[in-house]
């Protein structure tokens, strides 16, 4: 493989080739072993303590996040359904002799 210095220091300061630019033999990962799988109690009490880490919002910023989201929705609802009438109206003008 042709490499240029630059790259070969790198390679070399990260042990993946030796001084002569040969690549070392890479390790083999050891086998993972097969964990133990958690008892359903035990996953409720650690997913109920990440949700104690939640910061929640408020009540007041619940409501205002969804007003904004359905006046949002509202909003481009009706620029979308202008724009369907608009070209509607103008493909039925333009093929109708």
């Amino acid at each position: 493989m042709a490499m240029n210095r630059q790259q070969k220091r790198m390679l070399q300061k990260q042990g993946e080739v030796d001084a002569e630019g040969t690549p070392v033999r890479t390790r083999s990962r050891p086998a993972s072993t097969p964990t133990e799988r958690t008892s359903p109690m035990q996953f409720l009490r650690e997913v109920r303590g990440e949700l104690r880490k939640v910061a929640w919002p408020s009540r007041a910023e619940t409501v205002n996040y969804s007003i904004v989201v359905l006046v949002t929705v509202v909003v481009l609802t009706a620029m979308i359904y202008g724009l369907d009438w608009v070209f509607s109206t103008f493909i039925l003008e333009l093929f109708d002799t």
